[in-house]
């Protein structure tokens, strides 16, 4: 019998197909030849580069699981977390570029567009033109029913008011999806998902946030005065919004997840070369068992993080409920690559809180996996409920 590409389900985690093996191959030698050379100039100028981004669009990197008769590779969840993964290892910014595009975005549009929506802005979201995601604002960031985002219907139109805050890849997207309460009066039961895209009338992208990590990822700002904006473009039915953003947010999760696994990674890997170099007392400080003992712990813990994003993201594949080892791998994977980015810069001693030194950026860049798309005390709430039954 012929061998199969496919992982059996009880299988190892860590044990990918021959399809996967490839694709990851694939996308290390991409981060590494395409995005490393950039990195460092992107974080000093806060910018994702241009031309990199449409090499993103080209190697198909923004359509992994979009289906082919839109232009996608109509590939797995989980060969976009390995991807995900893949980037981040190298510069955290080239990876939440495309896990927006590919765990909410694209998913979303495939879960809750309509055949015509699908068919209008899939292929765009595949070929050239970047996605937001924008649910936040002022006073609603982790209490989502706070939206303070109005809708209302002027003849064939909706016609929104608000502003949304920390809306990522907003300086460079083309179209967003966009939160906003249709009936206040019915509570989260309002809320509605609209596709917007930029240059709508009323519709602008706001101040871009100066961050401590993440710098080439834009996050800004959006404004929405009386924009106006077709009832074709509700995503999913009026009032199902929450829904969609809940639902869609489950699934993100595992990506930031993979995110922070590439960021602990990738620190992990550097500071093991240097400790391999750096001599201290006539030898390599690699030498010396209690640099081997915290090396051994961080690769411990971040063999175990990757675990856990990697089984989220074989359930969302096999459609098995994920929404508790979702928030578990996303908790997790946090607070380990903070943990590990943090240890990683001390061996490099004082060399690593110079930005000569990839050490420091590692550091800044994993701080934000504890706070965007619900962050750890959310993830918490989540697995106290299925852990109590509710």
């Amino acid at each position: 019998m012929a061998e199969s590409n496919v992982v059996p389900a009880c299988g190892p985690l860590s044990v990918l197909s021959e399809e996967e093996r490839m694709f990851q191959a694939m996308a290390r030698e991409f981060a590494a030849k395409e995005i490393a050379p950039h990195v460092a100039q992107m974080d000093r100028e806060g910018a994702f580069d241009h031309a990199l981004l449409e090499r993103l669009f080209a190697q198909g990197f923004m359509g992994i699981a979009a289906p082919e008769a839109c232009g996608g590779s109509g590939g797995t969840f989980f060969l976009a977390i390995l991807a995900i993964e893949e980037f981040s290892r190298v510069d955290a910014s080239a990876g939440v570029v495309i896990d927006v595009q590919n765990t909410l975005m694209n998913n979303a549009l495939q879960r809750w567009g309509t055949e015509a929506q699908q068919q209008k802005f899939l292929p765009r979201l595949v070929r050239d033109t970047l996605g937001a995601y924008a649910l936040s604002e002022p006073s609603a960031g982790s209490d989502a029913f706070a939206l303070a985002t109005r809708a209302r219907e002027d003849g064939n139109h909706f016609v929104l008011t608000g502003r949304k805050l920390w809306i990522t890849n907003a300086m460079e997207a083309g179209l967003f999806i966009v939160f906003a309460n249709l009936k206040p009066e019915a509570g989260y039961r309002g809320i509605t998902a609209f596709l917007i895209e930029r240059g709508a009338p009323g519709f602008t992208v706001g101040k871009k946030e100066d961050k401590l990590g993440i710098r080439a990822s834009s996050t800004c700002e959006l404004i929405l005065e009386d924009c106006r904006v077709p009832k074709e473009n509700v995503l999913g039915e009026a009032g199902k919004g929450y829904k969609v953003a809940m639902e869609t947010l489950n699934e993100g999760r595992i990506g930031i997840a993979a995110q922070m696994v590439g960021v602990a990674g990738g620190a992990l890997e550097h500071a093991v070369r240097y400790a391999q170099e750096r001599k201290q007392f006539g030898k390599a400080i690699a030498e010396f068992q209690a640099i081997q003992f915290q090396l051994a712990r961080l690769a411990t813990e971040v063999e175990a993080a990757r675990l856990m994003a990697y089984n989220a993201a074989r359930l969302k594949d096999a459609r098995q409920p994920f929404l508790k080892e979702a928030a578990m791998a996303k908790y997790f994977c946090s607070q380990v690559a903070e943990r590990v980015a943090s240890e990683c810069l001390e061996i490099y001693g004082g060399y690593g809180f110079t930005r000569d030194y990839p050490a420091e950026k590692y550091l800044r860049d994993s701080k934000i996996g504890k706070i965007y798309e619900g962050t750890s005390f959310m993830q918490l709430q989540t697995i106290a409920k299925s852990v109590l039954g509710e």
